[in-house]
C-alpha cells in the first residue's frame, strides 16, 4: 500500500501536464478568443459607449468580474463539482435530479426541471454552430486592417477554414488537442505580451480592478449602460462549453489550466486593450489588431485565425459530450458513437453530428457575412443555458450534497442575479439576430422531446400486448406434452 500510493501520485501528476496541454487545445479555445471582439462591441457596437476614461475603466471592471464569478467562481469552482460519472455538461446535472414525483422539497416540479435541462442542451446545439462562425469571421476580419483588398475573400476563407476544422473531427479529440494546445498556449502567451506591451504605457488602467468603477459606469448610463452587458458576457460565453467538456479531460486539467495560465493572459489582455483605448479612442474600431506593431499584423491575423479555429472546438466537442448523454437518457436515436481513445472514454465523435453542425456552421457565415452581425446572434443561447444551469444546481446542491438550505439560496441568488442580467440584456438583441439560436434550440427541443415520447408511446403499447410472465408459464405448464410415435421419430 506504502508503496504503490507515492507511485500512483507520481502517476497522475506526471500525466496532469501533457492532459493540460491538449484540454487547453479543446476547452479554453472558445473562451481564449474572446479578446477578439468583446471589447470592440462594447464600444463600437450597435449599442456600443464612447470610449471615455470612465468608460473604459467601467467597462474592463464589468469584464474582470464576469471572468471571476461566472468562470472561476460558478463553474470551475462549484457547478464542476457535479459530474455524472466523469460526464458533465447540462445533461449530466440534468440526470443528476433526483427522482421525485411531483414537486421536491424545494418547490420545484420534477418534470419542468427535466425539461428546462432538455431545451439547455438544445439550446447549446444552436451555440455549437454560431461559435465557429462568430471566432473564425472575427479573426479573418484582421485582414482588413492591414489592406481593404481582403474584403471580398473574408466570407469565402472563413468557410474554406470551417470546412478543414469539421474535416478533422474524425480524427479525434486527443489528436486534435494533441495539435491544437501547443497553438493555443502560443496564442495565450502572445495576448498576454501584446496586452503587457500597453499596460506599461497607461498603468492607470490596472485602477479597473475596483468594482467602483462598474457601479459608477450604471449610475452614468442608466439604461444604455444596462444594454453594454451583452457586450461584456461575450467574455464568458465558454463556460458552458468548459463544463460540458469535462468528460473528456477531468476536473483537474481544466482547472489547473484555467488558473495557470488562460486566466492571467485574458485578464493581461484585455487590460492592455482598456490601455490603448485610454491612449488613442479612434482604436475602438479593432482594439485586439492595433494592439500590435505594424510588423507584427500579419503573424498576429495568422496566430488568431489558428486560434480562432480551435475556438470551435471547445463547443463541437461538447456537442459530442452531449449527443451520447442524449441517446443514453433515450432523447436521440442510436447515432454512431466512435470512441477515439482507448484510454479516456470520454473522447469521442459522432459523424452525424458533424456533419450537421458543419452545414449549419457554414450557412450561418454565409448569411451574416460579419463578426459584428453575428455578435447580436451570440450570447442569448448561453445565457438561458446559464440560468437554466443555476436552477437545477440549487436541487443537486440542497438534495445530492445536503448543504443548508440558507447556504444554497445565497449561491443560487448571486449567480441568478449574474445570468438573469446578462439574459435581460441579450433579449434586446433577438430582433436583431437573437431569433436564430432560440429558433435553432427550439427545433432540436421539439426533435429530442417527440423521440422521448415516441420511445414511451411504443413500449406502452408493446408491454399491453405483452402476456404477463407468470401467466405464460402456467400455458405452458397447463399445455399436454406432445409424444411422437415410436416408428416415426425414429
Amino acid at each position: 500500500m506504502d508503496a504503490q500510493g507515492p507511485s500512483g501520485d507520481h502517476g497522475r501528476r506526471s500525466g496532469l501536464l501533457p492532459l493540460t496541454l491538449t484540454a487547453i487545445g479543446i476547452v479554453y479555445g472558445d473562451i481564449g478568443t474572446s479578446p477578439l471582439y468583446t471589447v470592440r462591441e462594447c464600444f463600437f457596437g450597435e449599442h456600443g459607449v464612447p470610449p471615455t476614461q470612465e468608460n473604459v475603466l467601467g467597462v474592463l471592471s464589468l469584464i474582470i468580474y464576469a471572468l471571476v464569478l461566472v468562470i472561476s467562481v460558478k463553474y470551475i469552482a462549484v457547478v464542476m463539482r457535479a459530474d455524472n460519472q466523469g460526464e458533465g455538461g447540462i445533461l449530466a446535472l440534468t440526470a443528476l435530479v433526483p427522482p421525485r414525483n411531483g414537486s421536491g422539497a424545494n418547490g420545484f416540479n420534477r418534470p419542468a426541471l427535466i425539461l428546462l435541462g432538455i431545451f439547455g442542451a438544445a439550446l447549446l446545439y444552436g451555440d455549437g454552430m454560431i461559435t465557429p462562425a462568430i471566432s473564425v469571421l472575427g479573426a479573418v476580419e484582421g485582414l482588413r486592417i492591414a489592406t481593404p483588398l481582403f474584403d471580398h475573400y473574408i466570407v469565402p476563407l472563413a468557410v474554406a477554414i470551417l470546412v478543414v476544422l469539421f474535416v478533422v473531427q474524425k480524427f479525434g479529440t486527443h489528436r486534435v488537442g494533441g495539435l491544437f494546445g501547443p497553438v493555443m498556449v502560443v496564442w495565450f502567451l502572445t495576448i498576454s505580451a501584446l496586452g503587457i506591451r500597453w499596460i506599461v504605457r497607461a498603468p492607470s488602467v490596472l485602477g479597473a480592478v475596483d468594482p467602483r468603477h462598474a457601479i459608477v459606469f450604471f449610475r452614468a448610463h442608466g439604461l444604455p449602460g444596462f444594454t453594454v452587458l451583452g457586450a461584456v458576457f461575450l467574455a464568458v460565453t465558454g463556460g458552458e462549453a468548459l463544463y460540458a467538456d469535462m468528460g473528456h479531460f477531468g476536473k483537474r486539467p481544466i482547472r489547473f489550466a484555467w488558473f495557470s495560465l488562460v486566466l492571467p493572459a485574458l485578464l493581461f489582455n484585455y487590460f492592455g486593450q482598456g490601455a490603448l483605448l485610454l491612449h488613442d479612442a479612434q482604436a475602438a474600431r479593432q482594439p485586439f489588431f492595433l494592439l500590435a506593431p505594424a510588423w507584427a499584423l500579419y503573424p498576429l491575423v495568422a496566430v488568431a485565425t489558428a486560434a480562432a479555429i480551435i475556438a470551435s472546438q471547445a463547443l463541437i466537442s461538447g456537442a459530442f459530450s452531449l449527443t451520447r448523454q442524449a441517446i443514453q437518457l433515450g432523447y436521440a436515436p442510436r447515432l454512431d458513437v466512435e470512441h477515439t481513445s482507448s484510454r479516456a472514454v470520454g473522447q469521442i465523435y459522432v459523424p452525424q453530428v458533424n456533419a450537421a453542425l458543419a452545414a449549419g456552421t457554414i450557412l450561418i457565415v454565409i448569411g451574416f457575412r460579419s463578426s459584428s452581425a453575428l455578435a447580436a446572434a451570440y450570447g442569448i443561447a448561453v445565457t438561458m443555458t446559464m440560468v437554466i444551469t443555476a436552477l437545477l444546481l440549487h436541487v443537486i446542491a440542497t438534495e445530492r450534497w445536503k448543504w443548508p438550505l440558507p447556504v444554497a439560496l445565497g449561491v443560487t441568488a448571486l449567480f441568478l442575479t449574474i445570468d438573469l442580467s446578462f439574459f435581460g440584456a441579450n433579449l434586446l438583441k433577438v430582433l436583431h439576430g437573437g431569433w436564430l439560436p432560440l429558433v435553432m434550440g427550439t427545433v432540436i427541443f421539439t426533435l429530442m422531446t417527440t423521440w422521448k415520447t415516441g420511445r414511451r408511446i411504443v413500449a406502452e403499447r408493446l408491454n399491453a400486448r405483452a402476456i404477463p410472465l407468470e401467466q405464460f408459464m402456467a400455458a405452458v405448464t397447463a399445455t399436454p406434452r406432445f409424444e411422437c410415435p415410436a416408428p416415426r421419430c425414429s
